[in-house]
């Protein structure tokens, strides 16, 4: 009886000690901290911003072509699979500028959602890919993606010289691009001379090769 009591005499004094503990800063309530290191102009931002979503945009539309290739009336595992890793590299791409952004104080009181969305697809329609137009349309949204990150370049050099996401963009998301676009070029290249030789049957070879 004596253990019970001395435990429930402890467990209250956790308790009482937990509540004092507790954080009491509305969440709504922002702390006053210098400005000064926040250096990114509002038009770079804004740049920054709009390929973020470019990037999670395309992850959407490979995961898309993905789960395409992946139904069992389709059975393309390998075209399946190449996409997947496609949309999961774009969202990593995605992901590194969002920690870029709030490394450089980037204001995100907008609201993430809308730096995250969902692109919006004006008109519904039902996918429908062979190998070689998902490869031509994988090279040209590449191509896209490629031109979106230079012109973000060409925004942030020419507004205020941010040379520090320059050569972060320049050094490292140009040559992913130039060398991803390389390769899926490469892959429509050889996906079409093998239909040249094969016929309908290059494709389903081409999917082993993958």
């Amino acid at each position: 009886m004596k253990l019970i009591v001395g435990l429930t005499v402890l467990l209250s004094a956790v308790a009482l000690i937990s509540a004092d503990l507790e954080c009491s800063i509305p969440l709504d309530e922002k702390a006053e901290i210098p400005q000064g290191w926040i250096n990114m102009t509002q038009v770079c931002t804004d740049a920054l911003k709009k390929q973020i979503q470019t990037e999670i945009g395309a992850s959407y539309e490979y995961l898309e072509m993905a789960a395409y290739f992946s139904q069992d009336v389709v059975n393309r595992p390998g075209f399946a699979e190449l996409f997947f890793k496609s949309a999961r590299e774009e969202r990593e791409h995605g992901i590194k500028l969002i920690e870029y952004l709030t490394m450089r104080g980037g204001n995100l009181q907008e609201g993430v959602h809308k730096l995250i969305s969902v692109p919006y697809k004006e008109e519904k329609y039902e996918i429908k890919f062979d190998g070689v137009s998902a490869l031509k349309h994988a090279v040209e949204m590449e191509t896209a993606v490629t031109k979106s990150i230079r012109a973000l370049i060409e925004t942030c050099e020419n507004d205020n010289n941010d040379y520090h996401l320059v050569d972060y963009l320049t050094g490292v998301y140009l040559e992913e691009q130039h060398k991803g676009t390389r390769e899926l070029a490469g892959k429509l290249t050889t996906l079409k001379k093998m239909e040249n030789s094969h016929g309908k049957l290059a494709e389903f070879l081409f999917d082993k090769q993958l």
